[in-house]
């Protein structure tokens, strides 16, 4: 099972920019997500093809469980 926080923010040409970060510490702290994410915007060190981030959008853990099957 392999798990991902999801950060989803907002660009300066109205799309979503997304950042995925493996293996979150769980249980999630809302408030420190949300504080890092206005970090994040506040830095102006990332950007992305949409151009600045400008928002905070949403967080979500994505929980994705894998089968790996042998063929012989």
């Amino acid at each position: 099972m392999a798990k991902t926080l999801e950060l989803q923010f907002g660009t300066e040409f109205g799309k979503t920019a997304r950042f995925s970060i493996d293996n979150p510490k769980e249980p999630v702290d809302e408030a420190v997500v949300k504080l890092s994410m206005a970090q994040i915007i506040a830095s102006g060190v990332f950007a992305s093809a949409s151009g600045k981030l400008v928002e905070a959008k949403g967080a979500r853990v994505v929980d994705r469980n894998v089968t790996e099957y042998e063929l012989v």
